[in-house]
């Protein structure tokens, strides 16, 4: 399991967090993220020939556990305001969560 405060989560926050610079951010990310489709971003690290195999591995399984966690590192360079939007979009799907899966 990867630390989220190692120095591998913190090259990867930096690879990721120009996404969310500026209020870039879409509702349609955050709730591909909430399902815990993470498919784009483990294949950016894959390609990006950065990391190794275990460390996108890791990456990949943290993230489909914990989806937050991306979100997180996503926004790590971003404005208050579009933390705050995007915290405000995931709350209203963690609230919608339980009504998706039964339907």
């Amino acid at each position: 399991m990867m630390d989220p405060h190692s120095t591998s989560w913190d090259y990867i926050a930096a690879m990721f967090s120009y996404e969310f610079q500026g209020g870039g951010i879409d509702y349609d990310t955050i709730e591909t993220l909430h399902r815990g489709d993470v498919h784009e971003w483990v294949t950016a690290l894959e390609q990006s020939g950065l990391f190794e195999r275990a460390t996108v591995a890791d990456a990949e399984i943290e993230w489909k556990r914990q989806p937050k966690l991306l979100l997180d590192m996503l926004l790590v360079d971003a404005d208050e305001m579009t933390r705050k939007r995007c915290v405000m979009a995931w709350t209203s799907l963690d609230r919608l969560a339980p009504f998706a899966q039964s339907g």
